[in-house]
């Protein structure tokens, strides 16, 4: 037996040990045991194919596999076996994160090799590897692996996580490093994604983003260069970057012919709790679609206890804003999960509480409020449980800040973020809730947050509210939403 088919046995027994109080009914999960970073999302033959990094033996961060899903709509996606093992010598320690490129109909993966030297001192060797399928379900190895084995004199052996797209006659790839204590991107390039020429750093911390960026990528958008990546190491301030790691996107103007990248400002891309190593792909309605991580390292996982950890978000297309800012919307394929439609309050205004009873586990809902008739301080909305469990989205009218509380829905202290969001007289919410996760978009995506809730208690309803006035509601309209997976 070799090492994929091991890895699927082993997968296949831990799946009938799963408890299923948290698990999710409308999100990408593998079977059972631990998933991280989304790999290799593409569009291939028509069908939409998520790689995920993947333990199929523990329920904890182990050697990486690449568990594998595809799907024709974004929504219902099926269990396709493990896509990568770690089998030779130069990822021993795991086949760490990349990317997909459709190579003239070749499904083409490009990922980390990973070698642990010192695991204690954190001391890596690290090169980028080829594996390639016909049909997109089996793959073979480079026998050229790895395909770059040299580190970089401006990076160091944290030398991981291969984006790869073409730009004319080129395949291009970034790169996450670090050099002692600065994070930085860099930059190759290909004819064949087998021989590839260093172009150099395409950008790296002034000294305020942190230590090391993993999982960069790099793409245009609405005219702009955008390149988002997952610094560790950056300090909290204020109320964002509360996260142990953070994501978020630099966005200027890029030159190819002398890899200058003029860039704003780091923004932080999702302020919730659970979010991180973001990856995204180009689909045939010309849609960038991202897929991150819902997750946080070192946060606390209850699910372990489970048998299983670690969870993707819903897809979201990322669009243009204001002033150089990503706004990041639900797919529209996601109405496909709608079930019953409830209309339960049309301009109305609310003082204090109005209560709407669902015991629903998998819902969507869509709050408006027209902030020009509301004279409250903070309006907002409650997803009550029977008891004292309640997760709180409030929007404080004067700061013009959209609060997360999770602190009653299993995160505790630090159950709380927030964001700035400019509202101008009009505060839509909309959100998605799962058995064990919040995604929260507000104002068509100005505003994301994304956080593992984990309630104990059965669902009581869903309740606007008005603090210090009154708040006009515009309208409130909830979908019951199917499982995917049953």
């Amino acid at each position: 037996m070799n090492e994929l088919q091991q890895a699927e046995e082993a997968l296949q027994k831990a799946k009938s040990k799963v408890n299923g109080r948290f698990r999710l009914g409308y999100h990408i999960m593998a079977p059972a045991n631990w998933i991280n970073d989304p790999n290799g999302l593409i569009q291939y033959n028509g069908e939409y194919h998520v790689f995920y990094q993947h333990h199929p033996y523990d329920e904890n961060w182990g050697p990486m596999h690449w568990g594998h899903v595809k799907s024709k709509d974004l929504v219902h996606w099926d269990h396709l076996p493990i896509a990568l093992a770690p089998t030779e010598e130069y990822e021993k320690g795991g086949c760490f994160s990349g990317s997909a490129v459709d190579d003239d109909g070749v499904l083409t993966l490009i990922y980390t090799g990973n070698l642990f030297i010192d695991r204690e001192k954190d001391i890596l060797d690290q090169s980028q590897c080829i594996a390639t399928s016909t049909d997109g379900i089996h793959f073979t190895k480079e026998p050229l692996n790895p395909v770059i084995s040299e580190i970089p004199a401006e990076g160091s052996g944290h030398f991981r996580d291969p984006k790869v797209w073409k730009h004319e006659e080129y395949w291009y790839m970034v790169l996450g490093t670090r050099k002692e204590e600065t994070g930085k991107v860099v930059l190759y390039k290909s004819k064949d994604l087998r021989e590839w020429e260093y172009i150099g750093v395409l950008a790296e911390s002034d000294g305020t983003l942190g230590y090391m960026w993993e999982c960069p990528d790099f793409f245009e958008l609405g005219g702009k260069h955008v390149l988002l990546f997952s610094p560790q190491g950056m300090d909290a301030q204020g109320d964002s970057c509360k996260n142990l790691f953070q994501t978020g996107y630099l966005t200027g103007a890029y030159n190819y012919e002398t890899n200058e990248f003029e860039h704003g400002s780091f923004n932080e891309l999702d302020h919730g709790h659970d979010f991180y190593a973001v990856q995204t792909f180009l689909d045939d309605k010309g849609r960038r679609i991202a897929i991150g991580w819902m997750d946080m390292w070192e946060s606390d996982m209850p699910t372990k206890e489970d048998g299983w950890a670690g969870a993707l978000t819903l897809p979201r297309e990322l669009t243009a804003g204001k002033n150089g800012k990503i706004q990041m919307s639900p797919v529209q394929e996601l109405e496909l999960l709608r079930e019953a439609e409830h209309h339960v309050c049309v301009d109305q205004t609310v003082s204090g509480q109005f209560f709407i009873e669902t015991k629903e586990d998998l819902i969507e809902v869509r709050a408006d409020f027209d902030l020009s008739k509301t004279d409250a301080k903070t309006a907002g909305i409650h997803i009550r449980g029977v008891n004292e469990e309640v997760t709180t989205i409030k929007y404080q009218i004067h700061e013009q800040k959209l609060v997360l509380d999770c602190s009653k829905s299993g995160k505790g202290e630090d159950g709380i973020r927030s964001t700035v969001l400019q509202a101008d007289g009009r505060l839509s919410l909309r959100f998605f809730i799962d058995r064990s996760s919040i995604e929260i978009f507000a104002n068509e995506g100005q505003a994301v947050m994304t956080s593992r809730i984990y309630p104990k208690e059965e669902r009581l309803g869903i309740e606007l509210f008005a603090e210090d006035g009154n708040a006009q509601v515009s309208g409130l309209t909830y979908w019951t939403l199917k499982d995917i997976w049953e």
